[in-house]
């Protein structure tokens, strides 16, 4: 989905998520990954779904927000947390 390609920003609002300082998503057409530090987390991009490969069941779902996006990380259905991405290098908000 085009309108996701490129790089953005990881920002935690709410959840069991940990702070996301320094962790951004990378998207390329059908493919992208989440980096945390050394940390890589490989995903497929399905419409407006990130699914990542590990942990099984991972799945990040994402909403039009202005220029961004918010999104919701849920594990087996459960929600985990939500989070903000926005544009890498952008003017954060908040």
């Amino acid at each position: 989905m085009a309108e996701l390609d490129g790089e953005w920003d990881v920002l935690r609002e709410s959840g069991l998520l940990p702070p996301m300082r320094r962790v951004r998503k990378h998207i390329e057409g059908d493919r992208g990954v989440t980096t945390a530090g050394r940390v890589r987390l490989p995903f497929r991009v399905v419409g407006r779904s990130l699914r990542y490969r590990f942990p099984p069941g991972l799945v990040d779902e994402l909403e039009p927000d202005g220029d961004g996006f918010r999104g919701r990380a849920l594990l087996a259905g459960r929600e985990l947390g939500r989070f903000r991405l926005e544009r890498a290098g952008g003017t954060r908000k908040g």
